[in-house]
């Protein structure tokens, strides 16, 4: 029996070598098309539920570095924003409070304008100055002012106040209110003259007060004729 299969397995045996060397051939003459080559882009990795194993052959996905101001500790973070703001809050405030300070200056100011307009209107203000030209001859003490028989003001000068007034100054010593019409004003001037003297000296002068404001000047000059101080007044119109 063995005798009859062997004959019947020998071409069928042959047939599949036969179509097997076949297919080989048709394998070979077909080139294979390039497969598309894809960038995997890393996956954040999912929850694993409980009871779920992680396969061992599996790769973790990378993960981006966090970043450092925001893995630092909370603390950490704080102390960063506390050192930055000391050095900001300073310089703010500093040039918070300048602006302050000119605010109130203009305000001070502009408040002090209108007090003037509202006390001394124009039609009734006079106004009373006080000056000296070189003074080598006259070191003033104390200036007062009568004002149409009546004392308007008694002013002590200080060292600093004298030396002012000796670069140029002008300084006003009365500001007050007078009706329309004549007055007269008189002025005594009290210092050291020459020679270190005890020195007096008064000067006069009457003016007609308008609509306008009045504005006189008492001033003090060296006569280096007589080598002595002399006083006038000067109404401004």
């Amino acid at each position: 029996m063995s005798a009859r299969i062997v004959p019947l397995i020998a071409p069928a045996v042959l047939a599949l070598l036969v179509q097997a060397a076949a297919w080989g051939a048709d394998t070979a003459a077909t080139p294979a098309t390039p497969a598309a080559v894809t960038t995997a882009t890393p996956a954040t990795p999912a929850a694993i539920a409980p009871g779920t194993t992680t396969p061992a052959n599996a790769t973790p996905a990378a993960v981006p570095a966090p970043d450092a101001a925001a893995s630092a500790p909370l603390g950490a973070k704080d102390s960063v924003t506390a050192a930055v703001a000391p050095a900001v809050a300073p310089a703010s405030l500093d040039n918070r409070v300048q602006e302050l300070k000119g605010d109130v200056i203009r305000l001070n100011r502009d408040l002090l304008v209108l007090e003037e307009e509202l006390l001394f209107p124009a039609n009734t203000q006079v106004a009373l100055f006080v000056s000296m030209d070189v003074g080598k001859l006259f070191e003033l003490d104390s200036v007062q002012i009568k004002l149409d028989d009546k004392v308007v003001t008694n002013y002590l000068y200080t060292p600093l106040e004298v030396q002012a007034l000796h670069r140029g100054g002008v300084q006003r010593v009365y500001l007050g209110n007078l009706k329309p019409g004549t007055h007269e004003i008189v002025a005594f001037f009290t210092g050291g003259g020459p020679h270190y003297r005890d020195y007096k000296r008064g000067a006069t002068v009457k003016f007609d007060k308008g609509t306008d404001p009045k504005y006189i000047e008492l001033r003090i000059k060296d006569s280096t004729g007589k080598l002595q101080p002399e006083f006038d007044v000067k109404v401004w119109q």
